[in-house]
């Protein structure tokens, strides 16, 4: 598969944070666990810094689901529920995802968010590109830079995906679930901007009773973040847990609460390690998260929501 080369100042120009109001679409392993249910809806109740134009519903296989098929339709459903939540109408906007990776033979698939995404990227003006921001297994994305690779030149790609650069190995699970489409994503030369996992956005930490505190009762939707937290952390005594999703909607809100440097993108191995090869193009990689402007600004919006 051929990809367009992209002139290496066009890409930089890309690279740069938006600094205007981001038209964007959310592809989402929403049932996964519970961050990207707060990731969703931290980019919903953000009018101001972003149009969000679609929501795409992602593969993914744990405890939680029987297969990535499984995954997906789990998620899908998850994505309904919170847009019911919300408030928001669900059609022309919500979008059913793969069922399958592309797996080793790199076969791109087919299904309504990829083909949507496709639509949407074409659509776009040149100097109005739209952010594609992947929150689980890169597999819609991957499929649609298959499909059609001249996509490379009207989109740009926030994923939390891997580990930080300088981390042993990189198999986390966003990235490990379906190697192929991150490596097909990276090799693109697509605009790319990484927030790394652990050494990143794990320090967006958060416990049972601040969101009790501060966005329980608040609406149906805060209701519902803290009951999914109780019952995926019921051990919550002196115990947190990692948000990490709501970290690229946050980069897209204000990039200074997630610092980042451009550099060479780095190379995926077959062994799920980070390689580097400085004749690469170059890619973005958040190297922090400020944890409490973004808890700040997310619960902000929550308690403003308040009422539905």
């Amino acid at each position: 598969m051929a990809f367009p080369t992209l002139d290496e100042a066009f890409r930089i120009g890309r690279l740069q944070h938006p600094g205007r109001k981001a038209r964007m679409v959310l592809d989402t392993d929403t049932y996964n666990e519970i961050d990207d249910q707060f990731a969703l809806t931290y980019a919903l109740l953000s009018p101001d810094q972003l149009a969000v134009e679609a929501i795409y519903a992602a593969p993914f296989h744990n405890t939680r689901s029987d297969g990535p098929g499984d995954g997906m339709e789990k998620s899908y459903e998850e994505i309904l529920r919170l847009l019911d939540f919300l408030g928001w109408s669900a059609d022309g906007f919500a979008f059913p995802g793969s069922r399958e990776y592309i797996g080793p033979e790199r076969k791109p698939q087919e299904n309504a968010a990829v083909h949507d995404l496709i639509d949407k990227a074409m659509a776009s003006a040149d100097d109005d590109p739209l952010y594609v921001v992947a929150i689980g297994a890169i597999t819609n994305v991957a499929s649609a830079l298959l499909l059609a690779p001249e996509i490379i030149k009207k989109i740009v790609v926030v994923w939390l995906g891997g580990h930080n650069l300088n981390w042993p190995h990189t198999r986390e699970f966003n990235l490990v679930q379906d190697v192929p489409a991150a490596q097909v994503t990276l090799d693109s030369g697509v605009p790319f901007v990484i927030v790394p996992c652990y050494g990143v956005t794990s320090h967006l930490l958060t416990t049972l009773p601040e969101l009790r505190e501060f966005i329980g009762g608040t609406s149906r939707i805060g209701d519902y973040l803290c009951q999914i937290f109780q019952e995926y952390r019921p051990d919550s005594f002196g115990a947190s847990s990692v948000i990490w999703d709501i970290s690229t909607i946050a980069w897209l809100i204000n990039p200074d609460w997630a610092p980042s440097d451009l550099t060479h993108s780095p190379l995926l191995t077959d062994q799920v390690t980070w390689s580097i090869d400085r004749s690469r193009h170059l890619a973005r990689v958040a190297n922090f998260v400020h944890r409490d402007p973004i808890f700040r600004d997310l619960f902000g919006k929550i308690r403003a929501h308040g009422g539905n």
